[in-house]
């Protein structure tokens, strides 16, 4: 079972994922702190460091989140507070629509 978890997540950029995380906790801005919190204890497979998965490894997402900027799908970075744009929030919508829709999970 959390072998099919991990492949059918697999199927998603870590892009995707970590708007999804945005979108999910919208309400309020995000700390990088915060971020790397939430994608953990949302995906802490794809999130974890490699040799001990019960902590979060903050670099796998330091460059995905600069694509992202470059995309412009968020606004701000790891020294203030992270949050989408309109763009960024389509897509993190589409990728919650997935998970609704339990094509991935």
């Amino acid at each position: 079972m959390v072998r099919e978890r991990i492949n059918s997540i697999m199927k998603l950029s870590m892009e995707n994922l970590i708007l999804f995380v945005l979108y999910s906790n919208d309400s309020k801005k995000q700390t990088f702190e915060n971020l790397v919190k939430k994608c953990f204890g949302c995906f802490p497979e794809i999130f974890s460091l490699k040799n001990n998965p019960k902590w979060p490894d903050t670099r796998k997402l330091d460059r995905p989140l600069r694509d992202l900027r470059e995309r412009k799908l968020i606004k701000g970075g790891s020294n203030t507070f992270i949050s989408l744009t309109d763009k960024g929030r389509k897509i993190g919508q589409e990728t919650n629509n997935l998970f609704c829709q339990k094509r991935l999970l």
